[in-house]
């Protein structure tokens, strides 16, 4: 099997500014802190988060409170960022962050009204 590429911090920086918006890099860990709007939506999203990554089996280090989620990444026998970080964070963003709202679609996505609201999107 090939060794996984390790990516320096210029290249790590670089591929956040142009691929994974709102990500950031600590010196160890791909970082993003997804704003929620209660307890419940804090749990689906860990929820979600843990369904993605088992599936791709990466896993990341969620910190979780009342109103946010952060997931940081890094690959953990490589002791580094490598491409299946940037993957499954681009993943997790995909998921996450769908708002039926920004496509041509039937669905309505979560009401404004307070006590439904889900993510709070930056868009």
């Amino acid at each position: 099997m090939n060794k996984i590429k390790v990516f320096s911090q210029p290249e790590i920086e670089s591929f956040l500014n142009k691929n994974l918006d709102g990500w950031s890099y600590d010196g160890k860990w791909i970082r993003k802190t997804y704003k929620t709007h209660s307890w419940k939506s804090t749990l689906m999203v860990i929820n979600a988060v843990g369904h993605l990554a088992e599936s791709a089996w990466h896993h990341p280090d969620i910190q979780a409170s009342y109103a946010f989620v952060e997931v940081k990444l890094m690959n953990h026998s490589e002791k580094g960022i490598t491409q299946l970080d940037f993957d499954l964070a681009r993943k997790i963003d995909e998921f996450i962050l769908w708002n039926p709202r920004n496509e041509e679609s039937p669905l309505e996505g979560t009401p404004s009204d307070p006590r439904f609201a889900y993510i709070k999107y930056n868009k």
